[in-house]
């Protein structure tokens, strides 16, 4: 590079002495190569000048690890610089890469368009798409780091596990994605968050994946997990527990909904914990509506449920205040049979694997005010009616036969007993009314 050559830069570099954003101060940015001398033009009436320079531009700003390349850039009276054609900037905590690129002086604002490529450096998360802003950390003016972008960018987003170990990331889709720092995030307009083995959905998203650890979908919220044990939550709204991105808890608000492998759910809020991306527990409350949920043919109603799955398998379901369990519902009616107390518990044991079947209901307790209607069905009774039995004790014990989630082995009832048992009778012949079916023969007059 010739010495006039340096000069020109020289003066280009005291001219583009412009506050840029720096990691905690500002920079003085310098040029440290142009390949073709750059052109000075004053503007008319100020003592501004406009700056243009062309061929493999590096810039830098001054005593911090900033670097900028493009190849050619222009500067309007040093409060707006273009790079122009393959745009490159670092610092301490990005990269970014685009076919263009705006500095705005007044807010210190970086706008990267086409292309564009955004790497947070310190976690690997990356945002791609067609235009985005970025604003660096200022003592004073900004107290951390900002991207935004908008047209559908694409976010992944890093994740690791408790050891501190990379797992897969979270891809996330959305019409606006902001981001400030490493853990705070917003995106609006159609949002989709999926992973292999997890697809979420709603019409807004909010996430703090730091030291609160929580987010939330809302609007038409949905999340699914896609796996051999899958399961599948919608609400209104969608709350989302993390432990370094990493879910820990799931929760629909609002007329949630939740399908799993051995459980169908509804209640105005259920919540799912998970442990090492298996659901552990389910819990359910609510008055609209009030939980309700389906297993192994069996409904079951409460102010509140709790349904324990260690390995995502079903142990044991309880629902308290108001506890009511029904059974399969016969095939006349639809009517169901039912054990209700103050709160019941049912236990569960699992089929072999090679079945693929759900588990199988082992026993029910009811307890405090626990009630009983069953019906019984035998071969001699009139117009295939049912023997009908209805008990009450301050404790019920149900205990299934073997293997059969159905059919009842044994009952047993404790403390305060009391019940009735109904058996249907054929209806007999009143022998006190006349019989009027019966007629008396009359005989011709001529046969007197």
């Amino acid at each position: 590079m010739s010495s006039r050559l340096v000069g020109v830069i020289g003066l280009a570099a005291g001219f583009l002495a412009a506050p840029l954003a720096a990691q905690g101060r500002r920079c003085t940015l310098v040029v440290d190569h142009v390949d073709r001398e750059g052109v000075r033009t004053r503007v008319p009436g100020t003592q501004t000048e406009n700056y243009f320079a062309g061929g493999n531009v590096r810039l830098r700003c001054q005593s911090q690890p900033v670097r900028i390349w493009a190849d050619s850039i222009a500067s309007y009276a040093g409060s707006v610089v273009q790079f122009i054609g393959h745009f490159r900037y670092e610092d301490e905590t990005a990269k970014v890469t685009s076919d263009f690129g705006t500095y705005y002086k007044d807010n210190e604002r970086w706008d990267a368009t086409g292309n564009v490529v955004y790497l947070n450096t310190q976690d690997g998360s990356k945002l791609v798409g067609p235009m985005a802003t970025y604003r660096r950390k200022i003592r004073g003016a900004n107290d951390l780091e900002e991207v935004y972008a908008e047209r559908r960018p694409t976010m992944t987003l890093a994740a690791k596990d408790s050891a501190n170990r990379a797992e897969e990331p979270y891809v996330v889709v959305a019409d606006r994605i902001r981001m400030r720092g490493r853990d705070l995030m917003w995106a609006g307009g159609t949002v989709t968050i999926d992973r292999t083995d997890l697809r979420g959905r709603g019409d807004s998203l909010q996430l703090d994946s730091g030291k609160l650890g929580a987010g939330a979908l809302i609007g038409h919220a949905g999340i699914r997990r896609a796996a051999a044990d899958s399961f599948a939550l919608t609400g209104k709204r969608i709350d989302l527990g993390l432990k370094q991105r990493e879910l820990t808890r799931v929760t629909g608000r609002d007329s949630a909904k939740l399908t799993s492998k051995d459980l169908d759910m509804q209640a105005e809020t259920i919540v799912l914990v998970l442990e090492t991306r298996k659901v552990v527990q389910t819990l359910a409350w609510g008055k609209l509506p009030r939980p309700q949920a389906l297993a192994d043919d069996y409904e079951v109603r409460g102010d509140s449920l709790a349904v324990d799955t260690p390995a995502e398998q079903l142990k044991e379901l309880r629902a308290f205040q108001g506890g009511w369990v029904g059974f399969k519902p016969d095939s006349l009616k639809g009517e169901r049979d039912f054990l209700s107390g103050d709160s019941i518990v049912a236990t569960f044991v699992q089929r072999p694997a090679s079945t693929g079947s759900k588990s199988t209901l082992q026993r029910l307790v009811a307890r405090r005010n626990a009630t009983s209607f069953y019906r019984t069905y035998g071969t001699g009774t009139p117009g295939g009616l049912p023997n009908i039995n209805y008990a009450r004790a301050d404790r019920i014990v149900l205990t299934m036969q073997m293997g059969d989630s159905v059919k009842v082995d044994r009952v047993e009832m404790f403390g305060h007993v009391d019940g009735a048992q109904f058996q249907p009778q054929a209806a007999r012949a009143d022998s006190a009314r006349r019989d009027t079916t019966r007629v008396r023969p009359v005989r011709p007059r001529g046969n007197r």
